[in-house]
């Protein structure tokens, strides 16, 4: 497992709030204008200068919607001449062009996001609240795959939309996509609490992303649930106790080193940093407190060396449940989820049904 200590995996740069989508789920509150405090192109670059310094990260911009910045290509064209790995999420506004596809992949964009909240129209749109979002994404996603550029599909997980990821996934498959991110409500923005599911029901979308990454051809990644990787684990062991004459290993895209190994370890603040528009450092993008500000400190030294970074990287500093847990340093549970439905961002993940074999002994 790697160690996260001195440089994340991924660094996730706010470039905007500004969108023209007013989804019921948004994580930033996304404003139809640009903030006057954004980092400007000089500092976003200087921002990027400093992301070199951590071991290959991977660069995501993000927002609200990156293509309402004007200066948007020459900060992705900035960041692929330092050599970064570098993606971007752009909305599915009118501003998603075939030319501003063919600009990402001009410029050297590794891949890029689109988001697909459900299988049409009527359930995309509804959760997006703008008519016309779906076809765009649709559009998107196929005219990437038709110039060769790579993409994948973010998915958030709700009380509206998880009965129907089935049909989201052959949309996955048939758009060509290589990834489905699929990201866990936390209640921050305009998420509401209501819209999320239980811990059982979490459980019984883990079992089946895990059945689906047995046949999938693109890879299934998720976003604050990082206890899909202690299910994963459980199913693994579970299945070489079936197979044990075979040496059974999982053929699934997800227990192998491309991405099970990656994803391993990495939480809010360990593995993961977040920079918001106007240059606050947080430990992700659902976690909203704030470790300092780039403008003041440098990136570098706010993910090392700041207490809250710290704290989140130290394990036994994780309470409840979590931190009895005997999968914390594969898992650790969603220390985003935790801040927002408890306040304490060490305690345990509320949306967790797992019990720790160590209180299960103690309680014998």
């Amino acid at each position: 497992m790697k160690d996260f200590n001195d440089s994340p995996f991924l660094v996730i740069w706010e470039v905007t709030q500004a969108c023209r989508l007013a989804c019921i789920h948004c994580r930033a509150s996304a404003q139809p204008c640009r903030h006057p405090l954004e980092l400007t192109t000089s500092e976003g670059m200087q921002l990027l200068d400093s992301v070199m310094q951590f071991v290959n990260p991977l660069m995501v911009f993000t927002g609200g919607d990156p293509l309402e910045r004007p200066d948007l290509f020459d900060l992705l064209r900035y960041s692929v001449n330092l050599g970064l790995r570098t993606t971007v999420t752009p909305s599915a506004t009118p501003l998603l062009t075939l030319e501003a596809l063919e600009k990402f992949k001009d410029v050297g964009v590794a891949r890029i996001a689109i988001s697909l909240d459900g299988p049409d129209a009527q359930s995309h749109d509804g959760f997006r609240r703008v008519p016309g979002s779906f076809e765009k994404s649709i559009f998107a996603l196929n005219e990437a795959r038709r110039i060769g550029l790579q993409t994948q599909v973010n998915t958030t997980i709700t009380r509206h939309n998880h009965e129907r990821l089935s049909e989201i996934a052959e949309l996955v498959e048939t758009c060509g996509a290589r990834l489905w991110s699929l990201f866990f409500l936390v209640s921050t923005g305009r998420a509401d609490v209501a819209d999320d599911l239980t811990a059982e029901e979490y459980e019984d979308v883990f079992s089946f992303l895990y059945k689906l990454s047995l046949r999938a051809p693109f890879d299934i990644k998720t976003t604050e649930a990082q206890h899909y990787r202690r299910y994963v684990a459980q199913q693994r062991k579970q299945d070489r106790k079936t197979h044990p004459a075979k040496g059974f290993e999982m053929p699934t895209r997800l227990a192998g080193p491309d991405v099970i190994s990656r994803q391993a370890g990495i939480n809010d603040g360990k593995g993961l940093v977040f920079i918001s528009h106007t240059g606050e450092v947080f430990p992700s993008g659902f976690l909203p407190l704030s470790a300092g500000t780039v403008r003041k400190r440098s990136l570098v030294d706010i993910y090392r060396s700041s207490p809250l970074f710290l704290r989140l990287r130290d394990s036994s500093a994780l309470k409840g449940k979590c931190g009895a847990c005997e999968f914390r340093n594969l898992c650790g549970g969603s220390r985003s989820r935790a801040y927002a439905l408890t306040g304490d961002y060490l305690a345990e993940d509320p949306r967790c049904v797992y019990q720790p074999s160590r209180l299960m002994i103690a309680e014998r």
